[in-house]
């Protein structure tokens, strides 16, 4: 009887030693286990939800309907085909693709309030984020060895910048920009994320997401830091290895009014280049992350909804080809609605039976 006693406790101090165990175990696991991360955007500030959400629609609203403008004209004025306003129009359609990855969720977001996004929602939201952004300084960087050939070798520019030539360099383009975006996401997401699932953005970017691995994240921070000197940096110098010839050509034109009229072309180019890559440096050229958090969104703000909203109202306002042809549009779209009623109106009449005289018996 003794020993069924001492068996029965010991059988018992075993369960309930395993037992102890288990819920051990299973919160170890369950920091492998998160399938999905919250973007705390904007809920630090709940009463000004209402206020962003009008402020960001109606800025991506203009961004929008700038971009598609810019399209739309280059495309049916043939005086704008070009290569510099078709690498305008390839920059404002990615400049529309790029506000789509980021500005719609934040919307939604802050309309519903729903800050849940899935892993693989977020990895595809950063691939695409990252290689609009790269392609962004590379086709940059493309329109300022344009500008270049237009201005130092004149007469050879239609030879060096055929069509062909252009269409396989914009290919290049946007093919290095998201080979980049490529490696990028897959060093962020090759490992787990356990620490929390809390991302401190409104978006997925790099850094708030990479803080949350499971892995030592110091060396993926030092290659993506490497990576992005590679796209930020050298792309920045070229363009500026461009303007030094620009500028050493125009100092050998004699007249203001010529050296004037070449610059114009560049200085809409030159506004947009020190935006982007001013607001890139800040960001992403950083070995670490150690800013706040507030401030970082602050940023990314700028250079996701203002900037967008820069291109169209920068090329549309001082290049004045841009505004020619969108005044011829907007004229021969007049002259259309004006003469067509008319037309119809006058077929219709000519059109129409005439009534016969016939006398009645």
């Amino acid at each position: 009887m003794e020993f069924q006693w001492s068996l029965t406790v010991l059988s018992y101090s075993i369960s309930s030693a395993f037992s102890s165990q288990v819920p051990e175990k299973q919160q170890e696991n369950a920091t492998w286990l998160v399938t999905e991360f919250l973007l705390v955007g904007f809920s630090n500030l709940p009463d000004l939800r209402t206020t962003l959400f009008a402020l960001f629609f109606l800025t991506y609203l203009v961004t929008l309907s700038g971009n598609v403008t810019i399209i739309t004209v280059i495309h049916a004025d043939r005086t704008l085909h070009a290569p510099m306003y078709r690498f305008l129009a390839a920059l404002s359609l990615s400049e529309t693709c790029y506000t789509l990855v980021t500005i719609p969720n934040m919307l939604a977001r802050l309309w519903m309030e729903n800050q849940a996004i899935s892993i693989s929602g977020c990895r595809a939201q950063m691939f695409f984020f990252l290689g609009l952004g790269c392609s962004h300084c590379f086709l940059l960087t493309l329109m300022g060895y344009d500008r270049y050939v237009a201005i130092c070798h004149p007469l050879r520019y239609s030879v060096i910048m055929r069509p062909t030539v252009c269409l396989c360099l914009g290919a290049l383009v946007f093919c290095s920009g998201f080979s980049v975006a490529s490696v990028e996401t897959s060093l962020i997401f090759s490992s787990r994320f356990c620490r929390s699932n809390r991302v401190e953005h409104f978006f997925c970017d790099i850094a708030p997401v990479l803080k949350l691995s499971c892995a030592e994240s110091a060396s993926k921070a030092l290659a993506i830091f490497f990576l992005s000197i590679l796209v930020v940096l050298i792309s920045f110098l070229l363009i500026l290895l461009s303007y030094a010839f620009i500028v050493a050509a125009l100092l050998r034109i004699p007249s203001a009014a010529g050296r004037s009229k070449a610059f114009s072309t560049c200085a809409a180019h030159l506004t947009v280049v020190i935006v982007h890559f001013g607001c890139a440096s800040i960001i992403y050229l950083r070995p670490e992350s150690g800013g706040n958090p507030d401030q970082d969104r602050l940023v990314a703000v700028f250079y996701t909804v203002v900037t967008p909203l820069l291109n169209p109202v920068v090329y549309t306002l001082r290049n004045k080809e841009v505004r020619l042809a969108l005044r011829r549009i907007l004229a021969r779209s007049h002259l259309f609605h004006e003469h067509v009623p008319r037309q119809i109106l006058s077929f219709s009449a000519t059109q129409l039976p005439k009534p016969e005289n016939r006398l009645l018996p």
